[in-house]
């Protein structure tokens, strides 16, 4: 490893230790009262017993990033692998885990794909229309149902606060030549327009975002429209609904099957729709019943210039219906919720297929002792391919001297096999229509401090994966083909930490600070000894460490510095910073990023070469 672990750990420790020096003078902050967007059981920041992490509103706004992929890419124990800038395409694991068993929603709403998590993020919305985003790492059956086997990441839209409308425009370039003799380069632009009504709240988006790419087939265009309404019924009750599509379309150059695909190309539209509604049925019961859809549609060209040649077309519906409760009693909250969903594929090349799932939740939470909060329950599941299953967690947390929180839990989880783990069919890779559900035991304790300028996290997690889905193959003449083909052990540290600094000077207004660090260490054991070669079983990352200086420098203007370093089990480490410089003034602000300053290369997933330095300029505006 180039860069010594040790090296990268004492200056997180030093800032641990110096900025805990601070943390006895300060109050609650606006960021620990974020409610956690569960369905049933909601608790502020502050008092999650979960290792959870915010990446908020005001951090959103500061940094280098273009999409939703890239604002992850900057939070430790996510490992964002994309194909591409701008979130053309990305992968999303979480503490080493592969891209099928992390659980993305949107407000709540699962937007996991059946046919594979490789369309887990293609997303209606763009950064400007984000509040927030929850990072729940750790096995989350119990909260969210199957799929959350390593975690689950839920992106919460901004509500419509003001009337009024807004827009971004931007373009970049890494001023390199294609083989043609012009510039790669990039172009986007964003619009949004807010309307409050006496009993209703609108908001309505849409984003396009294109350019010729960054090495020979790559060229992209990806158009996305986005709405979501509140409307007040009567003195308690509440409809909100939420509409968004988008077509991505993109030369795949390499992105999955190097080097035969050099001339491929994916066509990827996908349409969401949700509608929930809040009742409160007494003043101690409320209830949420809740109905969502997805279109997915892939269209894959192994050879663009030859489409009847390698030709697959897969289409997936799925429909998920909830009925969350929630009841206050006088010796704790109980949550309650039941879940029925579907999933319907028809793919020329996966066939045609269905499933159902039916699945109840039950929580309580409850004080025992001041200060002491402890939840529990389970998820009983039942799927029409794999029969029942249940899933228990427990977590409980104590605060003391203070803003400090020492936590505990417990949890497992389900990953059920995709459609294309199922029944794939190529040359190069064939399908298991025998393969089992993966399934998950987590354990972890932490220390948390929590207050109006600083965050700090530290904790320690045991996991253990059964039934590992895996590509294999005895030979490397042979196809890749699931299996269920080993356990796997992974202990993992996470260190974690956010600090704002509030001056009276003229010339520095404030300074925010974050570094996250985590460091994994997993074990296969493998159950099926034919498998000599697999593809992702040890691809994670092994050494992550992630920070951040925002700055905001004579009340206008606004600079930000971020790094990340990478250590792969599987690949060289590398280290990348990113800048922002922005000039801000009420209505408008002009903005100038840099990413990947120092031109470094490397790859996240696959042969995929990422781009080297790429330099934006943009304007945005509001009224």
């Amino acid at each position: 490893m180039k860069m010594h672990v040790k090296a990268l750990i004492l200056p997180l420790l030093l800032l641990f230790t110096t900025l805990t020096v601070y943390a006895q003078q300060d109050t609650t902050r606006k960021l620990n009262e974020i409610v956690i967007k569960e369905n049933r059981m909601q608790l502020p920041f502050s008092k999650q017993n979960r290792n959870i992490w915010i990446i908020d509103a005001e951090k959103i706004k500061s940094l280098p990033a273009r999409s939703v992929s890239e604002l992850l890419s900057y939070v430790s124990g996510l490992d964002v692998r994309q194909r591409g800038p701008g979130g053309l395409q990305a992968d999303i694991s979480i503490d080493g885990g592969t891209f099928d068993q992390s659980l993305v929603l949107l407000n709540g709403i699962k937007v996991s794909d059946p046919q594979t998590g490789h369309n887990m993020m293609n997303l209606p919305i763009s950064i400007d229309d984000i509040d927030h985003i929850e990072v729940l790492r750790g096995s989350a059956s119990r909260i969210y149902g199957i799929n959350a086997l390593t975690g689950a990441v839920n992106i919460v839209t901004r509500d419509a606060g003001n009337t009024g409308v807004a827009a971004n425009v931007f373009a970049g370039s890494s001023f390199k030549d294609n083989i043609s003799g012009d510039k790669y380069y990039n172009y986007g632009l964003r619009a949004s327009g807010s309307l409050v009504l006496n009993g209703s709240r609108h908001l309505l988006s849409a984003g396009l975002e294109a350019g010729n790419g960054y090495r020979y087939n790559t060229a992209f265009n990806n158009q996305k429209v986005y709405y979501q309404g509140n409307y007040r019924v009567g003195k308690t009750d509440a409809l909100e609904v939420m509409a968004g599509y988008v077509h991505n379309n993109f030369g795949a150059n390499s992105f999955y099957s190097a080097p035969g695909d050099k001339e491929s190309e994916e066509t990827i539209k996908t349409a969401l729709a949700s509608a929930a509604y809040t009742t409160r049925l007494s003043q101690n019961w409320t209830i949420v019943p809740k109905v969502s859809y997805r279109n997915n549609v892939d269209d894959y060209l192994y050879i663009k210039q030859t489409p009847d040649k390698f030709h697959n077309h897969h289409q997936t519906h799925v429909l998920d219906a909830e009925l969350n409760n929630t009841i206050t009693t006088s010796i704790g909250t109980f949550g309650i919720g039941l879940e029925a969903r579907t999933e319907r594929i028809n793919s020329t090349n996966l066939g045609k297929s269905n499933r159902n799932n039916a699945g109840l939740f039950t929580e309580y939470r409850f004080e025992p002792l001041a200060g002491l909060l402890a939840s529990l329950g389970v998820y009983t599941n039942y799927n029409s391919d794999f029969g029942w299953q249940a899933f228990p967690g427990l977590d409980v947390g104590y605060n003391f001297y203070g803003n400090w929180r020492v936590f505990a839990n417990l949890g497992t989880g389900q990953r059920l096999p995709t459609y294309t783990d199922l029944y794939y069919k190529g040359p190069t890779n064939i399908g298991n229509d025998q393969l089992k559900p993966e399934k998950s035991k987590y354990a972890e304790g932490g220390l948390k401090f929590n207050s109006e300028r600083l965050q700090l996290n530290a904790s320690f997690f045991i996991r253990r994966i059964d039934s590992f889905i895996d590509w294999v193959k005895a030979l490397q003449t042979d196809p890749w083909q699931p299996q269920n083909f080993g356990r796997i052990h992974t202990k993992g540290l996470t260190l974690a930490t956010d600090y704002t600094l509030k001056t009276s000077s003229t010339i520095l207004d404030d300074i925010r600070l974050g570094a996250s660090y985590t460091y994994l260490n997993p074990n296969l054991k493998k159950t099926l000894a034919s498998a000599n070669f697999s593809r992702y079983a040890l691809e994670s990352l092994r050494n992550q460490l992630s920070t951040n200086l925002n700055a905001s420098l004579f009340q206008m203007f606004a600079l930000t510095l971020t790094t990340r370093y990478c250590e792969r089990i599987s690949y060289k480490d590398y280290m990348t910073m990113d800048a922002r410089l922005a000039f801000k003034k009420q209505h408008y602000s002009i903005y100038a990023d840099a990413a990947n300053i120092f031109d470094i290369q490397y790859i996240e997933a696959g042969a995929v070469p990422m781009p080297g330095s790429w330099f934006t300029l943009g304007l945005k505006t509001a009224f």
